[in-house]
């Protein structure tokens, strides 16, 4: 296994993480922004930092001693799935784990709201990917009133004690938020009705969740401000090109696997030098 080669072409990404602890205004964040890149570049880019991020999974893997979970919230058609293909493309999958959280189940329903998610997540080595996530219970749960708001109100500081928690145990901890505009939205939706290899991807009920946007919009900001901490940080993604996404969010994982300064696992007595006839 050799080390990871690194990717020369940086990126600031800390124009793109909430700070713990600060109010937050959406409109900070262009989603149609391309960081002055043509898709082109990006997209080279994003090739270079693929293959450093398919190394880093491995070592962090072989070396079995950090867990790394990647939460991923977005509005409908927000880019959640497009994502996890083009970001994690090429990743070794033994070491890589996605979690969709969907509508509970009554199962799920009759444990509090942290039970189903606190089973996913990751083990030393390992790399879980939430593909919606706990957040769901501070987002559909309040646009909905599903719960009266003094419950969940309550759950932002559930949330922050069982994050910090999990950091506490030896999880590194990155939120993405998918941060498209609702002319996206539309034009995404519409391509769903238009293109047949697309229609199974359409439902009315994003129509209807539509009508919910600026609610939507708020619930969003709130959960920013309230859950963004230094031990898992909140990044605003502009989303509307989803080249730019890539490029963003391959720069952050990148970042933070680099971080961790992992190295290979020592070999075992009489490995070195052993020669295989």
């Amino acid at each position: 296994m050799t080390e990871p080669v690194r990717h020369n072409v940086a990126m600031d990404i800390s124009r793109y993480r909430v700070p713990a602890s600060k109010s937050v205004d959406l409109h900070a964040w262009d989603p149609h922004e391309d960081g002055g890149l043509s898709r082109d570049e990006a997209e080279n880019e994003t090739r270079a930092l693929n293959k450093e991020l398919e190394s880093l999974q491995e070592l962090l893997y072989a070396e079995g001693r950090h867990k790394v979970l990647i939460v991923i919230q977005a509005t409908d058609t927000g880019g959640k799935d497009g994502t996890i293909r083009h970001v994690f493309d090429g990743v070794n999958p033994s070491g890589v784990t996605v979690a969709p959280f969907k509508k509970p189940t009554p199962q799920e329903l009759s444990h509090d709201y942290l039970w189903r998610i606190h089973q996913h997540t990751p083990g030393a080595g390992e790399l879980t990917i939430f593909n919606r996530s706990h957040y769901e219970d501070v987002l559909v749960v309040r646009v909905h009133d599903l719960v009266p708001e003094e419950r969940w109100r309550r759950r932002y500081e559930h949330i922050r004690n069982f994050e910090q928690m999990l950091a506490d145990e030896g999880t590194t901890i990155v939120k993405l938020f998918l941060h498209i505009s609702k002319e996206e939205q539309r034009e995404r939706l519409q391509e769903r009705v238009d293109r047949p290899e697309k229609n199974w991807k359409f439902s009315f009920g994003d129509i209807a969740e539509r009508e919910h946007w600026d609610t939507y919009q708020d619930a969003f900001r709130v959960m920013l401000e309230k859950t963004s901490t230094d031990a898992a940080p909140w990044y605003v993604i502009p989303a509307n090109r989803k080249w730019f996404r890539n490029r963003v969010i391959s720069e952050i994982i990148v970042t933070t696997l680099r971080s961790l300064d992992m190295r290979h696992p020592a070999p075992a007595d009489g490995v070195p030098g052993t020669v295989v006839a």
